[in-house]
């Protein structure tokens, strides 16, 4: 059997587990790569990744978005270390990411830095208080600081991948591009987005897509024609 091209991680972004194995088990060898969030934490979630990774060999993104004091992120990472998963999102604050880098400890799972997120647009910036300026000028600093922080990588939108990856920090560094879509496929609520084989030409070595697959009437076929545009 073709191992699948896990440059595809589909975001199990539904209510529980058991609609996580669903989809999973429609997709089949297609994907070998799924994200986890916060959203399925209260229905199963790391039942939900334990089960996909060591009974079905597939990779585990956790994303988690953790941020706290150094201390709490620590000691939250160290116990997400304990279950051999992959890659696990932090805010990329430089505390939180130096703490998370420590918690994971000599584990091989990935520390990636959320920039900021992809749904959000200048006027979602200003709202929150956050400096003025470019998004992508912003987006790119916070990552370089990830970066010198210890992330192995960060989460940013495809439109700012070929900036991050033009960066000397992000030398062999990961960028994670959620806010993927296939073309012709509708935006939701991304508001900075780019299709697969765009992300991939602009540096991104993952790219995460939801909603185009989970709810398509034949997942399976739209996860093959979107590996196909890669």
């Amino acid at each position: 059997m073709t191992q699948a091209d896990d440059r595809l991680i589909v975001a199990l972004d539904v209510p529980n587990i058991l609609d996580g194995m669903k989809i999973a088990k429609q997709l089949g060898d297609a994907v070998s790569f799924y994200k986890i969030g916060l959203g399925m934490l209260t229905g199963g979630g790391l039942a939900l990744a334990n089960e996909l990774k060591q009974e079905h060999g597939k990779r585990i993104f956790l994303d988690m978005k953790f941020f706290d004091i150094g201390a709490t992120v620590q000691r939250a990472v160290a116990g997400i270390a304990q279950f051999d998963l992959d890659f696990l999102t932090v805010h990329g604050d430089p505390h939180v990411v130096r703490a998370a880098v420590a918690g994971r400890g000599d584990s091989n799972l990935k520390i990636l830095a959320v920039t900021i997120l992809t749904s959000l647009d200048r006027g979602d910036l200003d709202a929150c208080l956050i400096q003025s300026g470019d998004i992508q000028t912003l987006v790119v600093e916070r990552a370089r600081r990830a970066l010198l922080a210890g992330a192995d990588g960060v989460i940013a939108s495809p439109q700012e991948a070929a900036l991050i990856r033009a960066l000397p920090e992000a030398a062999g560094k990961l960028i994670v591009t959620p806010g993927v879509r296939p073309a012709g496929a509708a935006s939701g609520d991304q508001k900075r987005i780019a299709t697969p084989h765009a992300a991939i030409k602009d540096g991104a070595n993952y790219i995460v897509v939801g909603r185009p697959i989970i709810q398509a009437a034949d997942p399976r076929r739209a996860a093959l024609d979107i590996l196909a545009e890669l």
